[in-house]
């Protein structure tokens, strides 16, 4: 009976009560937002290699990411998120404008997702970085399993809800909805810190030599360098075929609509949920390491079962099981780099951590060459193998750092 009070304890926190919602409705918002303009795209030009790009164009600001952690670690990670979700708000607002005067087309879609992907990549890792900044480290691996959730519902909730308000009322109203969510998660930031931080170095400091700093700390922390191959793999390999190709998997493999489209991708995010939140039960009793490879081989293998199935409902069975296992690895391998950085330092390995997601947009553009030469079930399989090939590959190169005989202090 105690075990649901201690998952939740990061709610004890202030900051944290209300850094949670804003996060929530943040993710609801880019979740509805990365639906309706994937459907849009491939409706309008008929391209799984234009869906591709727009997928990609998302994380073109992952080269950015390590300069927007040295940012947070000298302005404030906050001070970071709300500058960034303001951006969020004044695009969506544009994209909502230029649908109600019917002018909106795939050119600007694509714009907007360009503008969008040089700030959006930076997000994850930035608010991680929020949340142990103010939060004991002894909550942390609860925090991050409940922080970890909105992303998680939001692949729920916005794909059901975007694909619902696309439908009933079209792109206008479906953006005002999204707009109204950018700006409410924006202002409750407002509650979020103050942040317990050491300064990351002399005030005059160059942020280049801070940024330069951070990479040669991860370099000579063979424990962040295996965690960041791993993400790595990660990004190029499992997520691309259950994230940004999900529109061509529904309309082409499965021949639904975009309804049908929505409950594909909330099965996924279903099974991250109940991952999360089994995790944030848990956690604190389990090595994370164990959980992060289990659950990095059971979303392969899971990952090439999923690439053969032509019945949805068995389908939607297959991306549960996938979510379940993303779930437990991306918020252990949150809480392995937040535990083995200093304090001074987490938000530029959080930072070049988000570099790993260019292996999305790498993955993304290479699978759709392959789907249209060798077909998806093939080119399922072949990701599926090629991230446990090199995973384990990974694992033996550094097996004492990532399985130490004693697991890293929390403290």
């Amino acid at each position: 009976m105690m075990l649901l009070p201690a998952a939740l304890a990061a709610f004890r926190v202030r900051s944290f009560r209300f850094q949670w919602p804003a996060d929530l409705l943040i993710s609801w918002a880019i979740e509805m937002e990365m639906l309706i303009l994937g459907w849009y795209v491939l409706v309008e030009t008929g391209s799984v290699l234009l869906l591709t790009l727009f997928a990609s164009l998302l994380y073109i600001g992952t080269l950015v990411a390590p300069m927007m952690g040295v940012i947070g670690d000298r302005v404030g990670h906050r001070t970071v998120l709300f500058a960034t979700r303001t951006s969020y708000m004044v695009l969506a607002a544009t994209i909502a404008s230029l649908s109600f005067a019917g002018m909106l087309s795939p050119v600007y879609v694509f714009i907007a997702a360009s503008l969008a992907g040089l700030l959006r990549t930076s997000d994850i890792g930035v608010r991680s970085a929020l949340v142990a900044a103010t939060v004991p480290p002894y909550f942390l691996i609860g925090a991050m399993s409940i922080s970890r959730t909105t992303a998680d519902s939001a692949r729920i909730m916005g794909a059901l809800t975007g694909a619902g308000l696309f439908v009933a009322f079209g792109m206008g109203p479906a953006y005002v909805a999204i707009t109204c969510f950018y700006a409410l998660g924006t202002m409750l930031l407002f509650g979020a810190g103050p942040e317990s931080k050491p300064a990351a170095g002399a005030p005059h400091t160059s942020p280049w030599r801070d940024l330069l700093a951070g990479i040669a700390y991860i370099w000579n922390a063979p424990r962040l360098l295996a965690a960041m191959w791993l993400a790595f793999l990660i990004n190029m390999c499992a997520f691309p075929l259950v994230t940004g190709l999900m529109p061509h998997v529904a309309k082409s493999v499965y021949g639904t609509d975009q309804t049908g489209f929505g409950y594909l991708v909330a099965s996924l995010a279903a099974g991250a949920l109940c991952g999360s939140i089994a995790l944030s039960i848990a956690g604190e009793r389990m090595r994370v390491e164990r959980i992060m490879i289990a659950s990095m081989v059971a979303w392969y293998v899971s990952l090439i079962a999923f690439g053969q199935v032509n019945d949805m409902t068995v389908g939607i069975g297959c991306l549960f099981i996938i979510g379940v296992a993303q779930g437990g690895c991306m918020v252990t391998l949150a809480v392995i780099l937040l535990r083995t950085a200093a304090p001074q330092y987490r938000g530029r390995v959080m930072g070049v951590r988000m570099l790993a997601i260019y292996g999305n947009p790498v993955g993304l553009l290479a699978a759709g060459v392959l789907i249209e030469r060798i077909g998806y079930a093939a080119t399922a399989f072949a990701y599926g193998a090629v991230g446990l090939v090199f995973t384990f590959i990974v694992l033996l190169h550094w097996r004492v750092a990532v399985f130490p005989a004693r697991a890293p202090s929390a403290s």
